[in-house]
């Protein structure tokens, strides 16, 4: 589909999500006539019609605070706090707002602190983060002062070349504000003396690191008409076979499998050529688990797969299909579905399956891959090469329906048929109706519909089913958010 053309704001400067300047005004005259406050109606496409959110690191040693402040940035208590180092976690990414700005913050929180001794285990953390950064926080302890770990960070900071704001934490009162003049010495600017338990001084540093982040991620990603390969994230736990595949795609040894869990070193993008297109392939390869020290490798697997999903298009996650599909899989799944990238599954090994396998796996995969049941599946095999002919088809799929933009007419035609035959359960008297809507953005598909009452989830969900049925969208997470009428702006 072409109908994207209109996207990344229009020349003139508005900001109509991805709506071009007739089709926004003939919306707007439509959400007039159904009284709806014309503001809201505005803010609610801005929203929806954004393109990747900036993203914002937060580094430092273990127990500075880290995990406390991204609870105060992200206004809730849902990163782990314990008051120890080594606290490990599946998430590592989330998504916070400030005047009105929205960002990613990404978590370097969770420790095993013997993976490599303590400066390479900071040192590999603070890495995998500023990848996918477009601004970092460099959380230091006032109380201690700078340490010899935190100087090793700031030449890691250096070498990025990513804006960086320093917080000076633990500095829960005016006595304690001359700890933070002391960290002037480590070159990075004023230091922000901050309370991230209590909340001291978190809005000065916030208003600063708005001015760190751009408003929107510099990465262009790329396409037609921009130039650039497109970039595929190679993402699975550790061990299914992520380097022997990227091997396989390339036709000869780019990437060495290593033993080594969480090694620290410059993250490798592959330019490879498959079916006659060059692919820019993120590289996660190289996490690999050692048994006593599995949470940690686990935990460095997870903030590498953020870094990689983030600066990516196209997450291929690699699924061994010869084990159980376990928690851990689930979980880098929703990573994927919750950044918004197109997806492709590809369970790996497929050549060893033997029927009772193959029926147990398809059973597995209609339970634990239910939701995710539109992203285009592969089997393949790494090691013999079988199947990898399908990789590409699935990869342009998922691209395809990532970017499809439905017009705003051609959408309300739909939601009026749609609406007509299966309209909302009436609950306490009430029905609440969906009244009109549009496709505000792509990479991914995000709708904002309007509607006279709350929308439930079933049937957000039974709309999201029909969107696919309709228009596609196959390998791509659809977003689709639901502004209700106000009574007061409710017209005769």
């Amino acid at each position: 589909m072409n109908d994207h053309i209109h996207s990344e704001g229009s020349p003139e400067g508005h900001d109509h999500g991805e709506l071009g300047d007739a089709e926004y005004a003939e919306f707007m005259e439509l959400a007039a006539e159904e009284g709806f406050d014309l503001e809201d109606v505005e803010g609610a496409i801005e929203a929806a019609g954004h393109g990747p959110l900036p993203v914002l690191a937060v580094v430092g040693r273990p127990n500075v605070g880290k995990s406390t402040l991204v609870n105060r940035i992200i206004g809730r208590r849902e990163a782990v706090v314990e008051d120890k180092p080594g606290v490990t976690r599946d998430r590592v990414t989330y998504e916070a707002e400030w005047a009105g700005r929205r960002f990613k913050v990404v978590d370097t929180g969770g420790w095993e602190q013997d993976v490599l001794g303590i400066d390479a285990s900071v040192a590999a953390q603070a890495e995998y983060a500023i990848e996918a950064a477009d601004a970092v926080v460099f959380v230091v302890d006032a109380k201690v002062g700078a340490t010899d770990t935190d100087e090793a960070v700031v030449r890691l900071l250096r070498k990025a070349g990513k804006p960086v704001v320093l917080c000076a934490n633990k500095v829960d009162g005016p006595s304690a504000e001359a700890d933070a003049t002391y960290l002037w010495s480590l070159g990075l600017g004023e230091p922000h003396p901050v309370s991230a338990l209590h909340g001291r001084g978190t809005g000065d540093m916030l208003d600063s690191v708005l001015e760190a982040l751009p408003d929107a991620p510099e990465q262009t990603f790329g396409g037609a008409g921009i130039g650039g390969p497109r970039r595929i994230a190679l993402i699975g736990r550790p061990n299914v076979g992520k380097s022997s595949l990227l091997n396989k795609v390339a036709g000869e040894e780019r990437v060495v499998v290593n033993e080594l869990a969480g090694t620290t070193r410059d993250p490798v993008d592959e330019l490879i050529e498959l079916g006659g297109v060059t692919w820019k392939f993120v590289d996660t390869a190289g996490i690999r688990k050692r048994v006593h020290l599995q949470q940690g490798a686990d935990y460095y697997a997870s903030l590498r797969t953020a870094a990689a999903v983030e600066k990516a298009e196209v997450a291929v996650i690699l699924i061994d299909a010869s084990e159980s599909i376990s928690v851990q899989d689930q979980r880098i799944v929703t990573m994927a579905v919750e950044a918004g990238r197109a997806m492709v599954i590809a369970y790996n090994k497929w050549d060893t399956l033997d029927e009772e396998r193959r029926y147990y796996l398809e059973r597995e995969i209609e339970t634990e891959f239910g939701q995710v049941a539109w992203a285009p599946r592969v089997n393949v095999s790494a090691s013999t090469g079988r199947h990898m002919e399908k990789l590409v088809p699935a990869i342009e799929t998922a691209l395809a329906g990532w970017e499809t933009r439905v017009p705003t007419g051609r959408l309300n035609a739909f939601l009026g048929e749609l609406v007509a035959a299966h309209p909302h359960p009436i609950r306490g008297g009430k029905q609440p109706r969906i009244l009109f809507g549009t496709q505000a953005g792509t990479k991914p598909p995000r709708f904002v519909l309007f509607a006279s009452g709350f929308i439930e989830a079933g049937y957000r969900r039974f709309i999201e089913r029909r969107l696919r049925e309709e228009f596609g969208f196959d390998g791509t997470p659809i977003h689709i958010s639901v502004r209700v009428r106000e009574k007061r702006g409710k017209k005769k």
